[in-house]
């Protein structure tokens, strides 16, 4: 369903991403891991043109798009297919909860303002914010922000929501909530790409494991391919540190 070949992203002299591969199946969750720098984000945000690769092509479904030679056009469409839960939530602050996720829908979906209101507020009710429609971002605990973002990403029904690392800017006791929003959502064969250090989250949600350290995929595989029977050195060093109570020999 999505592919991606050959993209590459510098920033200046310093390149971020060295020519990626990457395959994603319709209704498949993958999870990217990799230490800090490694370009998981920039690769998330690549995806979507948040960052503009330098080279490559990207493809979802049917679609495809040429990086060295994309028109506004095509990147409009690339967004539609696309839809992004950052790490800093990203509300509208001086809206409600009900009217950050009618947003999308009244300017991107164009629909009528009773309809939005309502598919807003089912959505809202499904991660679980039914009591907190007329909230403001202010009034939300970040747990809170975090699930009316996802529920905003949901209202555009897009073919992949690209997830980037979602709880890291939670206290710890937030971030089982969102955690089971995102299980809950994964479940319902919504295609997703996650970036992550939630170790636990990968293993039990992810279809496929990403591990990438400077700029290139060292490893990738299903869960227990990843985690249990690491083949490359670098992986097993990074989940040594990151999973201690796991014996990987290096």
């Amino acid at each position: 369903m999505i592919k991606l070949k050959q993209i590459s992203k510098s920033f200046g002299r310093h390149q971020v991403l060295k020519n990626i591969d990457l395959a994603v199946a319709k209704g498949e969750v993958v999870v990217i891991l990799g230490p800090s720098g490694s370009g998981k984000t920039t690769l998330l945000r690549c995806v979507n043109y948040l960052e503009k690769p330098g080279g490559g092509e990207i493809a979802i479904g049917d679609f495809k798009l040429d990086c060295r030679h994309a028109r506004k056009k095509d990147i409009h469409q690339l967004r539609q297919k696309t839809a992004m839960v950052f790490q800093q939530y990203n509300l509208f602050r001086h809206k409600t909860a009900l009217e950050n996720v009618m947003e999308g829908l009244l300017i991107v979906k164009k629909l009528p303002k009773e309809e939005a209101r309502k598919k807003s507020i089912a959505l809202l009710e499904k991660v679980g914010l039914g009591a907190k429609l007329d909230a403001y971002p202010s009034q939300l605990s970040g747990g809170q922000q975090q699930r009316v973002g996802i529920a905003r990403a949901l209202a555009l029904e897009p073919e992949v929501i690209l997830f980037d690392e979602p709880t890291s800017a939670l206290d710890p006791e937030l971030v089982g909530e969102v955690l089971a929003v995102i299980r809950k959502i994964a479940k319902e064969g919504i295609t997703m790409i996650v970036v992550t250090h939630e170790m636990g989250f990968a293993r039990d949600v992810a279809n496929h494991v990403v591990f990438m350290d400077g700029g290139v995929i060292v490893e990738e595989g299903t869960p227990t391919e990843v985690f249990n029977h690491p083949r490359e050195e670098r992986t097993k060093q990074f989940l040594k540190r990151i999973t201690p109570e796991l014996n990987y020999s290096i």
